[in-house]
């Protein structure tokens, strides 16, 4: 389970797997609007993670960023420290 610390959201934290072939699941919001982020956590369940990143990146809500980004933004870092 990796674990994200968001910044600029009512959310917390943002937990999640990907698989070795690259699809996101069990992703968790810590805090926020849990009906929202509930389905949100739905929607990309065993989504490759390219697309969920291109779906959601620049989604804005309030200072500059939003749940659904800072998920993006918490993909791509993992993307980065796992040389995908």
């Amino acid at each position: 389970m990796q674990t994200y610390s968001t910044k600029g959201t009512c959310s917390r934290q943002i937990l999640f797997n990907v698989t070795d072939d690259g699809k996101v699941y069990d992703v968790k919001f810590i805090g926020g609007c849990s009906g929202n982020l509930q389905g949100i956590a739905k929607l990309v369940n065993n989504q490759p993670i390219d697309e969920v990143i291109t779906k959601l990146k620049g989604i804005k809500c309030r200072g500059n960023t939003s749940c659904p980004d800072q998920l993006a933004t918490a993909l791509m870092e993992y993307k980065t420290a796992n040389n995908l």
